[in-house]
């Protein structure tokens, strides 16, 4: 196995379904035939979680990823120890558990950075438990950024034939309108054209969505498309990018679903992830709950490799042993898939 990446997941909040998902992922075997995996978080979190659950596997508690054995039904977790188990209570907001799952992020950050391990996959925090601890940031992008010390990053997500990246993210909508500034979508549109290539897909058309309804419908909805947009299109096109845009939204995505586009640049947050999310969750109507939610989420520009799953903490179901790995293992498949493909 000596020739595989070595993958360090983080733990998630303790009080969400990250735990449970980890260990279901890592529960399939095909996981261990494409890497080495090793969980960071509090040790005695999973021994609960799998007892709870009767999931049938072991944990194998090691401080480094030098001491880590990898084998199938036994996972290794570095042990940060820091979770009151006796104070653990699924589906709470807990400063407690924010500060555990902050510690987990910022523990796989420094392996990567070291280079002792060859990416990083995060499962779901709380944003309300880490600020609550203390850590005043957005989200896990955020946290990337600020510990890599990187100042040009972009969320893509990836999905089968929906993968888009975002202008801005964790943002007002009012300052959201604000950022639609021709140099961050040239940006965006560069790392979008990397993001495409590091995972190995071969069409790398990009088709950027317009800010306004119907794209502006020539500047009497709007003129950010017409001053900030287009001019960003046609110098992509100046460097060799093949990009079609401004497109309205509505039509934007309809297209990529199809496979019209390898990816797509949302102007804002939501304007990306309603879609995506569109084709990657199938809600069960008849038993109130997500049946499977598929789609990964990679930070483009940084120094390292990070993807995650593209859902929240589900507190809803946390501890009840219904939560789908279905993202997780897609989203250690991406990791690995970029890890390999950084090593070419």
């Amino acid at each position: 196995m000596t020739h595989l990446p070595i993958i360090a997941i983080t733990m998630g909040d303790p009080a969400s379904i990250g735990p449970e998902i980890a260990v279901k992922a890592l529960k399939d075997k095909k996981i261990y035939e494409i890497c080495r995996p090793l969980i960071a978080g509090d040790a005695r979190v999973f021994e609960k979680i799998i007892s709870e659950l009767g999931l049938g596997v072991t944990i194998n508690r090691i401080q480094e990823p030098a001491e880590a054995a990898f084998k199938y039904g036994a996972i290794d977790v570095i042990d940060l120890a820091n979770v009151d188990i006796s104070k653990l209570a699924y589906g709470k907001i807990d400063a407690l558990c924010g500060e555990a799952s902050f510690r987990s992020v910022e523990k796989v950050i420094q392996l990567a950075l070291a280079g002792t391990v060859n990416a990083t996959v995060t499962g779901p925090i709380n944003k309300k438990s880490i600020n609550d601890a203390g850590h005043h940031f957005a989200g896990h992008t955020e946290i990337y950024a600020e510990l890599t010390g990187t100042k040009k990053y972009a969320m893509l997500l990836v999905e089968d034939k929906i993968n888009v990246i975002h202008v801005s993210t964790h943002v007002s909508l009012r300052q959201a309108c604000d950022l639609v500034k021709k140099d961050r979508i040239l940006e965006v549109i560069a790392l979008l054209r990397n993001g495409l290539i590091s995972l190995g897909k071969t069409n790398l058309k990009i088709g950027v969505a317009g800010l306004n309804p119907h794209a502006g419908d020539n500047g009497l909805f709007g003129t950010e498309e017409a001053l900030e947009i287009l001019p960003a299109i046609e110098a992509a096109r100046s460097q060799g990018y093949d990009v079609e845009g401004p497109v309205p939204p509505d039509t934007l995505f309809a297209k990529a679903a199809t496979g019209a586009y390898g990816g797509v640049v949302a102007m804002y947050h939501d304007q990306g992830h309603i879609p995506f999310k569109l084709a990657g969750f199938k809600w069960n109507a008849e038993k109130q709950q997500m049946e499977s939610v598929k789609g990964v989420n990679i930070t483009m520009g940084l120094p390292i490799i990070r993807t995650s799953v593209d859902h929240g903490t589900a507190f809803e179901i946390a501890g009840k042993g219904i939560a789908s790995p279905d993202a997780m293992v897609l989203a250690i498949e991406s990791a690995v898939q970029l890890s390999n493909n950084k090593k070419v």
